[in-house]
């Protein structure tokens, strides 16, 4: 049996030397574990909002300065509300005017109206016969010579204009008796609900001149000054909105496995770092993008991250916008990384 030679046995154990040597010395050092705790790093996300009226009008309030704290539901303006009161009250009473009309046609005509109208119609058949009467006279005395061909015809034309009158009042009458037309109704509702809305229109308008915050606060542009004529939604105020508050920060993609909305972070400021807040993953965005230069992160700044955001709740208003932060998460999966890779602050 051929044996090996001595300087192959000694080559082999030298190889499988370095190779510990490597993994010990090199590759041991190179790589660690977080233990299950992510670090990321970010900035408390400013939101404002620009704050305008649904109307135009001049100012007649703007109470508040830079600085000032807000809170959901405040008034912070006004607008001059006479012309719009005035406007309000305009339409209110066509409304009335509207309705009373509805309402005649409602009841239909009155007795009184109806008798009127029969007294009338009496009084023009009178009118009718005596002007019958008056004709047939001249038509015999025009055919002896006893009146002229002018008088006889202008005694025609009274007998034709009673016998129009009497047509007139019979059907006055009539309508009086039959009431009012089923479409004159609908015509008097439809102007009503025309005015009804130009009324309620005018009251949202009317509500419109105050201007409420929609959330906690800071002032931190005013605009306007009272005095100021404005138009509809022009800025007047910027409120910078505190409640709640959000961390914007970045997850690179090996860590999309290791955290989920609703999680609990702790979040540290450099101002205070000994009282971090304990708060909870909102949200993370289903969609890489390109991690922005003022972002940390352990890898190149050309590789893909999902932003994510951090919900967090600030009673006592220690966060300030724009202010960098450091989230801390607690996954529970612990993950290999290079040490050149991440530097724990």
């Amino acid at each position: 049996m051929n044996k090996r030679p001595p300087i192959f046995r000694i080559v082999i154990l030298l190889l499988l030397a370095g190779l510990a040597a490597w993994y010990f010395l090199v590759y041991k050092r190179q790589t660690h574990s977080d233990h299950g705790i992510l670090s990321l790093y970010g900035n408390v996300d400013v939101r404002q909002v620009n704050l305008g009226f649904q109307i135009s009008g001049r100012i007649l309030k703007m109470p508040y300065e830079e600085g000032s704290l807000i809170k959901a539901g405040q008034q912070i303006a006004e607008v001059d509300p006479i012309p719009f009161q005035q406007t309000v009250n305009q339409n209110v009473s066509q409304a009335g005017v509207q309705a009373a009309n509805l309402s005649k046609l409602l009841v239909g005509t009155r007795v009184e109206v109806i008798a009127q109208d029969r007294a009338n119609v009496a009084e023009r058949e009178a009118n009718l016969k005596n002007a019958e009467a008056v004709l047939a006279k001249n038509r015999v005395a025009v055919g002896i010579g006893a009146v002229s061909a002018q008088d006889y015809q202008n005694a025609l034309t009274q007998r034709n204009a009673a016998l129009a009158e009497l047509q007139y009042a019979r059907e006055v009458l009539r309508q009086a008796i039959n009431g009012p037309q089923p479409q004159d109704i609908e015509a008097a509702r439809a102007s009503l609900n025309a005015a009804k809305a130009a009324a309620s229109y005018a009251q949202t308008q009317l509500r419109y001149v105050r201007l409420f915050a929609p959330a906690d606060g800071i002032v931190q542009t005013r605009v306007r000054e009272p005095g100021a004529v404005v138009n509809i939604g022009e800025t007047v105020y910027t409120l910078a909105l505190t409640s709640p508050k959000w961390v914007q920060t970045y997850l690179e993609e090996p860590d999309l496995g290791r955290v989920k909305p609703g999680q609990k972070a702790r979040i540290f400021t450099d101002t205070d770092p000994k009282h971090p807040f304990n708060r909870q993953i909102g949200y993370i965005s289903p969609v890489a993008e390109f991690t922005p230069k003022n972002v940390e992160t352990h890898n190149l700044r050309t590789e893909l991250v999902y932003p994510m955001r951090v919900i967090v709740t600030d009673p006592e208003n220690r966060l300030r916008q724009g202010m960098p932060v450091t989230v801390r998460i607690n996954t529970g999966i612990p993950r290999m990384i290079k040490k050149n890779e991440q530097s724990e602050p």
